[in-house]
């Protein structure tokens, strides 16, 4: 299976909150696992964190892929595409 375009064309931004997910560290929040998006590097938390702040980035901004930022990983995800990179 060929790589999608997204993925072909990721971009490798700086992490905006290396600490933590932007919107649960403002507003207290919890999380599971981090993603960065390789759009802006806005650092959301994960799908099975309580707020999905990675997805409604991706969906609310229309970038499409993000990486796992947990440390030793460094899996690519993009949601238009529903492919790992």
């Amino acid at each position: 299976m060929a790589i999608c375009e997204h993925l072909s064309n990721a971009g490798d931004p700086p992490a905006r909150t290396p600490e933590g997910c932007e919107e649960c560290l403002a507003s207290g929040g919890r999380w599971v696992h981090l993603r960065r998006c390789l759009s802006c590097g806005h650092i959301g938390c994960c799908d099975s964190s309580p707020s999905r702040h990675a997805s409604k980035h991706a969906g609310g901004e229309g970038h499409p892929v993000i990486q796992s930022f947990e440390p030793g990983e460094s899996w690519r995800w993009c949601y238009v595409d529903n492919q790992m990179g």
